[in-house]
């Protein structure tokens, strides 16, 4: 069974940049496609990036300049970068593989973060 933990820091200042690492288990992510998406309160999904099983990188369009997602295959994890935040961008994170069929199949819990001064 695949499973996703998310980690990183629950607080982040206005302008600065979240940095959050999903650790994979049950799974190599050299062999599938793993996804980044957020949910604000009130609001509904929103998709934030995929990095493929050969490492390429798509984002939403709306954040491409503020985003990056990297992956560390040694240690079987992936990273999300995004810049200048502001507290509208105050979400539930979450990490999720992307699965062959264009879907989400397995979810992290999500991390809580605070874009707040």
């Amino acid at each position: 069974q695949v499973q996703l933990q998310e980690s990183g820091p629950g607080l982040v200042k206005p302008s600065q940049t979240l940095s959050l690492t999903c650790t994979v288990s049950g799974g190599s992510i050299a062999n599938n496609a793993w996804t980044w998406i957020r949910q604000s309160p009130g609001k509904g999904l929103e998709w934030i990036g995929v990095i493929s099983h050969d490492g390429s990188v798509y984002y939403n369009p709306s954040l491409e300049s503020r985003a990056s997602i990297s992956r560390d295959t040694s240690k079987n994890q992936f990273f999300l970068q995004l810049s200048a935040l502001t507290s509208e961008e105050t979400a539930v994170y979450y990490c999720a593989r992307w699965s062959d069929a264009g879907q989400v199949d397995f979810w992290g819990q999500g991390t809580q973060v605070a874009v707040a001064a």
